[in-house]
């Protein structure tokens, strides 16, 4: 069973169903999850989407249809009885999940483990209680865990292999009606719809502010998949060359001379591409006034925790404005020295990461687990 609940776990556990049925053709898999987990053969119990929000206050909005998926999937734990359950992030649900499933003698793998060095660092004895092994993808969490007694692998980072686009820079601006030769910017406001309302409006406000200090630009909006059309509306009618997709995030970061984006995984996938970024982010006033006091790192950005220094920049809450998304991103399109410097750095970033592979090794130590718990013959 395997438990992912936004579009980035959904992502990683499409790899990761894709790796074990590849190694284990007569396995079962089956949990919540999205569109990527069923088309890698995953059986949806439950779907994530409309679950996946961000903050404290907003998830009181989904508590309902949370709790009747918790259920379906305790149900379906005890009939079907599963050799292990895969959790991947999503902590605020998987760790409610994990404590009932281990209660029916399930091993735990924690794969995409929860950010306990950010915040509510207490959830470590949990971990060590509950689960029997945890498959970081950043390097400095091996540290954490050992240092806490837990069974520990790090395995890298599946976007290391997964963060590729499907056609070249020249035909992907070709097939959207924009000009090759013209210098692009990626608009990457995140992939929840409580995310969307908050930053797209930023967004979209920035945009001609960074075209009217820059000659020649054109702009594309990387869209998530399952979002309203409603949340895209600020972009349109500018009266700039400007293009929205769906799913081709990869794409868009290939094509892309500077890229912005909401702080979360698309950080990371930039940093792949080596993109000279501004991250940006904002949760409710009150989301943010209750979670800032329990937040433990003074950056935000997983390319910054990853370097341990502030390689890109971070405007987060009442520093996300137009005016200084604007500048930042003109600052990186007019200064070939800073732009240099960030790829230098980004590149550094990458090596940390790990190599290509880990799908692969985190089906590997699942199916170790399993075996090691099979009775004797």
């Amino acid at each position: 069973m395997i438990s992912c609940g936004e579009a980035s776990g959904d992502l990683y556990a499409g790899a990761l169903v894709a790796a074990l049925t590849s190694r284990q053709y007569d396995i079962d898999v089956y949990g919540l999850g999205g569109e990527r987990f069923q088309a890698a053969g995953g059986e949806l119990v439950g779907d994530f989407r409309g679950l996946a929000v961000t903050g404290l206050v907003e998830a009181l909005q989904v508590l309902p249809q949370s709790y009747a998926v918790y259920k379906r999937l305790v149900d379906v734990a005890r009939m079907r009885r599963p050799d292990v359950l895969v959790l991947i992030d999503y902590p605020d649900f998987n760790f409610r999940l994990m404590a009932a499933v281990r209660r029916l003698g399930v091993p735990i793998v924690y794969y995409v483990s929860p950010q306990l060095w950010a915040w509510r660092p207490g959830r470590m004895h949990t971990m060590k209680a509950l689960v029997d092994l945890v498959l970081p993808i950043f390097p400095f969490e091996q540290d954490l865990y050992e240092r806490a007694s837990v069974n520990v692998r790090f395995v890298g980072h599946p976007l290391v292999e997964l963060a590729k686009p499907r056609e070249t820079r020249e035909t992907f601006l070709r097939e959207l009606g924009l000009d090759p030769s013209r210098r692009t910017v990626a608009l990457l406001p995140g992939s929840r719809p409580n995310e969307l309302s908050r930053l797209v409006p930023v967004l979209a406000a920035a945009v001609p502010r960074i075209a009217s200090a820059v000659e020649g630009l054109q702009f594309v909006v990387a869209r998530a998949p399952g979002l309203p059309d409603t949340n895209f509306v600020p972009f349109e009618g500018m009266g700039i060359p400007l293009r929205t997709v769906e799913g081709l995030t990869d794409d868009v970061l290939a094509a892309a001379d500077v890229v912005v984006t909401a702080s979360g995984t698309a950080t990371v996938q930039a940093a792949l591409h080596g993109k000279p970024m501004v991250v940006v982010y904002r949760l409710s006033p009150m989301t943010y006034r209750l979670g800032k006091p329990l937040v433990r790192v003074d950056m935000y950005s997983m390319v910054n925790l990853v370097a341990g220094s502030r390689v890109v920049p971070e405007l987060i809450q009442d520093r996300c404005t137009p005016e200084t998304v604007a500048a930042e991103a003109i600052s990186l399109l007019t200064s070939s020295e800073r732009a240099e410097r960030m790829r230098d750095e980004l590149a550094i970033v990458r090596e940390k990461l790990g190599p290509p592979g880990a799908s692969g090794r985190a089906a590997e130590a699942i199916f170790e687990l399993i075996a090691s718990r099979a009775p004797a013959v």
